[in-house]
């Protein structure tokens, strides 16, 4: 007769197993990533963010798009860390380079590629996203069929690279074999008392589709170098502490 434990192995390992057939691939001894997401990480698998996988981003109006960009940036510094480089392709760059040092990203580590043709940019997605040399692929893109997502998943499956698609205005938000569909959207920040200027970026962040995970909503601050998660009282976790500490 087999015994709990022995059907609990069994289980993990068939989860597993399945994960891996759809897209979630982890190396033996690969290290974890900790993006600190918070409560969004409870969203995936393993309550962990898919890396070595391509992630849909879509957005349709400019503030939108902004908003977008500084969220991907976020995830970029903690994906890149102090080391890696990152391939920005773009038919219409909506970045502004110089912000990226909020998110602990100096612009030179980014090789930023300007198509005019959709096609191109596509192609140099596909291939940039076949070399294992490079941290991370940002394409700011508006069209991706099923057939051109599947092979960019395809590519990625086999350099663990990880890929962001930002989709600006699509004609339609078709079906494709991304891990993941976020929305992103500016919300009002918090401005400190006493202090000028405009207060850190946050985000109303919608995950709309995850792969055998959970979709949700959550607000979200960037400030202290990382994400914190918005209370229900409008205050960040890292601003309530400052003040207690003030």
């Amino acid at each position: 007769m087999v015994s709990a434990a022995v059907k609990d192995d069994i289980i993990q390992q068939l989860k597993k197993e399945l994960l891996s057939l759809q897209g979630y691939k982890r190396a033996a001894g690969e290290q974890v990533i900790s993006f600190g997401l918070g409560p969004i990480e409870k969203a995936f698998p393993d309550r962990t963010f898919p890396v070595g996988a391509v992630h849909e981003f879509i957005s349709n109006a400019t503030e939108d798009a902004a908003a977008t960009n500084g969220f991907i940036a976020g995830l970029l510094g903690k994906l890149m860390r102090q080391t890696g480089v990152c391939l920005w392709v773009s038919t219409k760059r909506s970045l502004f380079p110089p912000a990226l040092k909020l998110f602990g990203i100096t612009a030179e580590r980014i090789i930023f590629i300007d198509l005019s043709r959709p096609k191109e940019a596509l192609w140099t997605v596909e291939e940039a996203l076949k070399c294992e040399a490079l941290a991370a692929v940002v394409a700011e893109i508006s069209e991706l069929s099923f057939t051109e997502s599947r092979r960019l998943q395809l590519a990625v499956e086999q350099s663990k690279v990880t890929g962001f698609i930002h989709r600006y205005n699509p004609r339609t938000e078709n079906t494709v074999a991304c891990i993941t569909r976020w929305k992103i959207k500016p919300i009002a920040s918090a401005i400190e008392e006493g202090m000028p200027g405009i207060g850190f970026p946050r985000w109303n962040v919608q995950l709309l589709k995850v792969r055998n995970g959970k979709p949700g909503a959550w607000q979200v601050e960037w400030s202290a170098g990382g994400f914190q998660h918005i209370t229900s009282q409008g205050l960040s976790i890292s601003t309530s502490e400052k003040r207690k500490a003030g």
